[in-house]
C-alpha cells in the first residue's frame, strides 16, 4: 500500500474542530490553544492533541515523542485522576486518507483522552467566587498526604538539589534582569540576592529534608485550576514532560499550591494546608523553609509570565508584565518572612 500523504498541524486542528469528528457525536466544540498543545472539549470528554514543537526541557516534533508524552502524562496523572484519564488514542487516516480518532491505516498522530470535569468545581473557580471553604482546603491536604508517601523516590544529595536550585536563582535573575525597566526599580538584584542568602543560612534545613528521602517524584504544577473538587478529588495536568521538575519535596509543592491560593484571594489557604497535611503525614516543614520555597517559587512564575513578552502575540498585552510584577510582590514578602 503506497504511503498515506503527510498531514500538517493546521489539518488536524481542522478537523478535531468539527464536532461529527468525534465518535461521541459532540453538539458543541470548544477549542483552546496553549503553547504545548491544543485542547477540545467534546461534550463530556476531552482531547488533547501535542504541538510538535521543541522548548527547553522537551522536544514534541516527532510522532513517536508524541505518543510516548501522550502515554506518560496518561501513566502519571492516573496517580491522582485514575477516572478522568481515559488512555491515549491515535489520531489516524483511513485508506481513503481521511482523518478520523481511533485505530487506521495510517497513525498520524496521538491525543490524550480525558473525562470532561465540571469547570465550576474547579479550586480556582471556587475561590474566584468566595466558595472555597476550610474543609475544601482539608480535604486536598489529606489527598497528598496520602499521595507522597506512594511517590517513588528521587536519588539526589544536598548538594546536588541547592545546586539546582541555586541555578533557577542565577537563570530569574538573568531572565528578570532584561526586562528590569519594566519592573519595580531594583526587585531583580535584591530579591535574588536575599534569595541566595536565605538558601545559604537554610542549608542544614534543606539537606535534613534531602537526606530525610522527602525527594520524590510529585505533580509539579500543582495549581488551583488543575485541582477540582468534585464528588471524588481530582487533580489533573502533572507535568509529564520533565522528570526533574516533578522531582520536589512535598514542603515546596504544598508551599507552592498555598501561593497559588493566595495570589487568587485565598491567603488562609496556607494555614488550612499545612495544619491539615501535617496533621495527617506527622511532616512539619519549618516555617522559614515554606516561605523560602514560596519566594523561590514566586519568582520562577515570575520568569515564566516574562517569557510571554518574547512573543509578538503577548507583547502589548499588559496581562502577563502585571502577572510578572505580581509575583515578583509576592516573592518578596514570603523572602521577608523567611527572615
Amino acid at each position: 500500500m503506497p504511503r498515506l500523504p503527510r498531514v500538517a498541524l493546521e489539518s488536524k486542528v481542522a478537523f478535531l474542530r468539527a464536532p461529527s469528528s468525534y465518535p461521541e457525536r459532540a453538539h458543541l466544540v470548544e477549542a483552546v490553544e496553549t503553547h504545548m498543545a491544543w485542547v477540545f472539549l467534546a461534550g463530556d470528554y476531552v482531547y488533547k492533541l501535542k504541538k510538535p514543537v521543541c522548548h527547553e526541557r522537551m522536544d514534541f516534533r516527532t510522532l513517536d515523542a508524541r505518543r510516548h508524552f501522550c502515554a506518560e502524562e496518561v501513566r502519571l496523572n492516573r496517580r491522582l485522576a485514575p477516572d478522568v484519564y481515559l488512555g491515549a488514542v491515535p489520531l489516524a487516516l483511513d485508506a481513503h486518507a481521511r482523518l478520523r480518532i481511533g485505530r487506521g491505516a495510517e497513525t498520524v498522530d496521538w491525543l490524550v483522552k480525558m473525562r470532561r470535569l465540571p469547570a465550576c468545581r474547579m479550586l480556582d473557580h471556587l475561590i474566584a467566587e468566595r466558595r472555597a471553604r476550610t474543609a475544601d482546603f482539608a480535604r486536598i491536604a489529606a489527598m497528598l498526604a496520602r499521595f507522597y508517601p506512594a511517590c517513588a523516590q528521587v536519588a539526589t544529595s544536598p548538594q546536588s538539589y541547592c545546586i539546582r536550585m541555586e541555578a533557577q536563582i542565577d537563570a530569574n535573575r538573568t531572565e528578570q534582569g532584561a526586562c528590569a525597566s519594566e519592573l519595580p526599580h531594583g526587585i531583580v538584584g535584591t530579591l535574588c540576592l536575599a534569595q541566595a542568602g536565605a538558601m545559604r543560612a537554610l542549608e542544614p534545613l534543606l539537606a535534613a529534608r534531602v537526606g530525610g528521602g522527602r525527594i520524590v517524584e510529585g505533580h509539579g504544577d500543582l495549581r488551583p485550576e488543575h485541582i477540582c473538587l468534585g464528588a471524588r478529588l481530582a487533580v489533573i495536568d502533572c507535568l509529564e514532560f520533565a522528570p526533574e521538575l516533578r522531582a520536589l519535596d512535598p514542603a515546596d509543592e504544598l508551599a507552592y499550591l498555598a501561593l497559588e491560593c493566595e495570589r487568587a484571594g485565598a491567603a488562609q489557604a496556607a494555614t488550612v494546608l499545612q495544619h491539615a497535611y501535617g496533621s495527617h503525614s506527622g511532616d512539619h516543614p519549618d516555617a522559614r523553609l515554606v516561605h523560602f520555597y514560596q519566594s523561590y517559587r514566586a519568582s520562577l512564575r515570575a520568569t515564566l509570565a516574562l517569557r510571554h513578552l518574547r512573543e509578538a502575540q503577548f507583547r502589548c498585552s499588559p496581562q502577563w508584565l502585571g502577572r510578572a510584577r505580581q509575583y515578583l510582590q509576592l516573592a518578596q514578602e514570603h523572602i521577608g518572612r523567611c527572615r
